[in-house]
């Protein structure tokens, strides 16, 4: 669950409706379909570090929920909610944790890492750029400052006219 959701940025809905049926392979890629806000299916793809926690989650059987609770059944947004809380705090986070605060980091380490916002878009399935846009809390992060892009962007320049004075 906490796989799902912190590296494939799903709602907590989304993560609890998944049925072992969900789970396939396209080209060589793992998937879920995944059954999103708006009633709209999405086949996300599923990370090899997250495939061992699913087939872990699997443990043999042929179908039903992949997420189940202490007795057996789908797990609930509640239940979600309750792990994601003692996972915290077994880890010694003393920060208020939720299966939101999974999503918001894989959507900020997304923009974080450098991808592209349209693609982070697409990655949370945002119908509109400006609510992925206030997922990025750093965005002024001075670590990020185009001042550093350009300067690469021309130090690579100058590489390039050395190397060809010395062709010459």
């Amino acid at each position: 669950m906490a796989c799902l959701l912190r590296l494939n940025r799903l709602r907590v809905s989304e993560v609890c409706g998944i049925d072992i049926d969900d789970l396939a392979e396209e080209r060589w890629h793992h998937t879920a379909i995944i059954h999103g806000k708006g009633d709209k299916d999405a086949t996300v793809p599923v990370a090899p570090r997250t495939r061992a926690a699913v087939e872990q989650a699997v443990d043999g059987r042929d179908d039903g929920p992949l997420l189940r609770n202490l007795w057996g059944n789908r797990m609930s947004r509640n239940n979600a909610a309750a792990a994601v809380a003692r996972l915290a705090r077994e880890a010694g986070i003393a920060r208020r944790m939720t299966p939101h605060t999974l999503r918001h980091a894989a959507i900020t380490a997304a923009l974080n890492a450098g991808a592209h916002l349209r693609d982070v878009q697409d990655f949370t399935r945002h119908a509109d750029p400006k609510t992925t846009t206030r997922y990025d809390r750093n965005r002024h992060s001075l670590d990020r400052h185009a001042t550093y892009a350009i300067a690469q962007y021309i130090a690579g320049s100058e590489e390039k006219i050395g190397r060809m004075r010395l062709v010459r």
